[in-house]
């Protein structure tokens, strides 16, 4: 979707839902992780997350924006908790929470580092430490690295 097609489409949503147009613009911003979009207060723009204008759901993702968006403009309670907010996103069927995507990246595995003390002792840490530094919590000897403990 091009950032023309997303401002037609938020005016367009906007007439058709609360019989109001959407006099502000409405952009994408990548930046946003896990939100579907966000209205600002100081502006009245709204901004959508690229990511999440594929989905079905996208349309009341549009719906929940254009609430806080005209309650705003009313001088209504245009927060989550406000009882206007909740009337009128039920009246319009727009969507309470944004949908979940699908994890991109897979997080890497933990690295583990085994030391032993001079009494025996292994400590297994997920930083490295100096080991010129730190001593053994238990007998207070110096400590030795003895590698990275393999991923199983």
């Amino acid at each position: 979707m091009t950032p023309a097609a997303l401002q037609q489409r938020v005016m367009l949503l906007s007439q058709q839902a609360f019989g109001r147009p959407f006099d502000h613009q409405a952009t994408f911003n990548a930046r946003l992780k896990t939100t579907g979009g966000r209205y600002f207060t100081h502006s009245h723009h709204l901004e959508f997350n690229p990511k999440m204008a594929a989905l079905p759901e996208f349309d009341g993702i549009i719906k929940h924006e254009l609430v806080h968006y005209h309650l705003h403009l009313q001088h209504q309670g245009y927060r989550h908790r406000d009882r206007d907010f909740k009337q009128l996103l039920a009246a319009v069927g727009g969507a309470r929470y944004a949908p979940k995507l699908a994890a991109t990246t897979a997080s890497k595995p933990k690295r583990l580092w085994r030391y032993q003390c001079e009494q025996g002792h292994v400590i297994i840490r997920q930083r490295r430490i100096q080991v010129d530094k730190y001593r053994c919590g238990q007998c207070h000897g110096t400590l030795r690295l003895l590698g990275e403990v393999p991923n199983s």
